[in-house]
């Protein structure tokens, strides 16, 4: 079975985001950097191409296993990708509150922070976040 490609590095994650080329989204990604560390209390792991914060261990009944980070963002070319997971209560009332995006099964898709409630955004981090450790602790 193939290896899983995302895997956490010893890459610097401040140094990561100092090499994004488009400043708006270098200057998110450093501003996501802070929010989801003071959210989760965890610190940022660089894994391949996604900051991630805390990690959780899945497997498919298929037997393929790996680990991912909990919460997490990557300054994509195209937009900035925010991995949460949904399953929380309030999930679909908080995406209504957020502001501009565009959603995919774990993804969130922001062009720049300032087109989103950074209060709401910060909410949805958190309750992912507390919903992945307790369901997979």
């Amino acid at each position: 079975m193939a290896e899983n490609k995302t895997r956490p590095t010893e890459e610097s994650v401040t140094g990561f985001l100092s090499r994004v080329e488009n400043k708006t989204r270098r200057e998110d990604g450093f501003a996501l950097l802070e929010m989801m560390a003071e959210v989760t209390g965890e610190t940022a792991v660089l894994w391949g191409s996604i900051v991630g914060f805390g990690s959780y261990h899945y497997k498919y009944e298929t037997g393929r296993e790996g680990d991912m980070p909990m919460v997490g963002f990557s300054p994509r070319k195209q937009s900035m990708t925010v991995y949460i997971m949904p399953g929380f209560d309030q999930y679909e009332e908080m995406l209504a509150q957020l502001g501009k995006h565009k959603i995919g099964k774990a993804c969130l898709y922001i062009n720049k922070l300032a087109d989103v409630d950074e209060t709401v955004l910060r909410q949805l981090i958190k309750h992912s976040y507390d919903h992945m450790k307790a369901t997979n602790s």
